[in-house]
């Protein structure tokens, strides 16, 4: 639903922001809502408070709802399924095996950061976390301690290389709206996405997790009767890594391809080209990847009626993963289409600031008012656009490393990834607010901070 003409002040505007989220925490934390029902109410007052039309408000609650659920539902629901396979078949545990044997017990953690890493170049932050769930979750239950030394460095891996760095859609948007040079723009920001995710992520992790303990979560764990038990042998290292390779691979090439054809490199209507783009829909990739998945590690030891009753109760623990988020989608699409966020935006726009400093500014301002980080990254960096037609390739590459970090701080109840890490790994909201939001804020100030280092010198 496109925004509506404002027909408050921006000061009452972002009035109405603030009350929204801290009735949304009471309700949460304090009264101890269900967290879905407590979504659903603030979306609908702050609709309502922000001047919607009410003809309009209950379009504005499921055109946020809809959106978020097409892009997480398919994704979450095959990813569970994939990673159910994994965790049920032992395939997990060899995977988590192989990276202790490569790298110890004492620098697991960082070996799962370095793999969720690699493997989130060209896959998106949602995709990327469900798929690796299982391995996390393995090895977090065989060393114990908190799941946060494990999960926060190989979740956050993913969030910095979907915001930071092309072919992802955030930083190729912003990038192209600059007139900046998406090659540029990948190699300024890969050793900066690196050095963020080790000040932001990692060392945040072996802190937190020292001092907050969370059990490891038991969503891929399923029933006790499933007909999940199997007297074969685990499948070999090789055949699970190829089960992963495959979304990474399809994915990859969608999302390379894309990015060619969009910016003229590759011609338009080849079907070759359109057809690797539909395998590599992240959906599909995942559907083709839960399929052979089935027909390999599904089988082993199992009769189809036994792995169809694995897969039933892969997922009932993630539809309440599901509604939350979809939910959360929700209340972001409420602020946007109200025009908090525009009204944020306007309050800033006029500071007379340095360019570099407006410009994490104007992302962090979007992605605290409407929770999406993309939609932050490309509205701020629409919104600089005019004042960087004399600026270096590099220079502009730092600008989208600003507009990049601005847009990754302070995940919060309207972003869906909160709810995605909040649900998955087992935490309540006040804990995922001193986690993982706190990481997502070192993760951005710590890539902001080595671009305001470097521009100056590239000036």
């Amino acid at each position: 639903m496109d925004p509506i003409t404002p027909v408050h002040s921006t000061g009452v505007l972002l009035l109405i922001a603030a009350v929204a989220v801290a009735v949304l925490l009471v309700l949460i934390i304090v009264v101890r809502l269900h967290a879905f029902i407590a979504l659903v109410l603030v979306s609908l007052l702050t609709a309502v408070a922000a001047g919607i039309p009410l003809a309009d408000v209950p379009l504005a609650l499921t055109s946020g709802f809809g959106s978020t659920l097409a892009s997480v539902a398919l994704l979450v629901g095959f990813g569970v399924m994939i990673g159910r396979l994994l965790e049920a078949s032992g395939g997990a545990q060899v995977l988590a095996d192989t990276l202790v044997t490569r790298f110890g017990e004492a620098r697991a953690p960082f070996a799962l950061g370095v793999a969720a890493f690699l493997f989130g170049l060209p896959i998106f932050f949602d995709a990327g976390l469900v798929v690796f769930l299982p391995i996390i979750l393995t090895v977090a239950r065989r060393f114990g301690g908190s799941v946060l030394l494990y999960a926060l460095p190989a979740a956050g891996a993913f969030a910095a290389t979907h915001a930071l760095l092309p072919p992802h859609p955030g930083p190729v948007a912003a990038g192209t709206v600059m007139g900046g040079d998406l090659g540029v723009v990948l190699l300024v920001n890969l050793p900066i996405a690196v050095v963020a995710w080790y000040v932001g992520v990692y060392l945040f992790s072996r802190y937190v997790g020292k001092r907050v303990h969370v059990e490891v979560s038991t969503i891929l764990m399923g029933e006790q009767n499933d007909g999940s038990g199997s007297t074969a042998p685990p499948p070999p290292f090789s055949l699970v890594l190829s089960i992963l390779l495959v979304p990474l691979v399809l994915i990859g090439l969608n999302t390379v391809l894309t990015t060619l054809v969009t910016n003229g490199t590759v011609a338009e209507g080849n079907a070759l080209v359109e057809t690797l783009v539909l395998l590599g829909n992240t959906p599909v990739a995942l559907l083709l990847t839960l399929m052979l998945a089935i027909a390999t590690i599904g089988r082993r030891g199992r009769t189809l009626s036994e792995t169809q009753g694995l897969l039933d109760a892969s997922l009932g623990p993630v539809c309440s993963v599901i509604l939350i988020t979809g939910a959360g989608g929700m209340l972001g699409g409420v602020l946007r289409t109200s025009g908090i966020g525009d009204a944020l935006t306007d309050s800033l726009g006029d500071l007379g600031i340095p360019l570099l400093l407006q410009a994490f500014l104007l992302a962090t301002a979007l992605r605290v008012a409407q929770g999406s980080a993309t939609v932050a990254l490309t509205t701020a960096s629409g919104l600089i656009a005019s004042q960087t037609t004399d600026l270096s390739d590099v220079q502009v590459a730092l600008l989208v490393t600003a507009v990049a970090a601005g847009a990754t701080v302070l995940s919060h109840v309207n972003d869906s990834g909160f709810w995605l890490v909040s649900r998955f790994f087992g935490m309540d909201e006040k804990t995922t607010l001193r986690t993982w939001t706190v990481m997502e804020t070192t993760l951005g100030v710590s890539a902001f901070a080595v671009a305001a280092a470097l521009y100056p010198l590239v000036g």
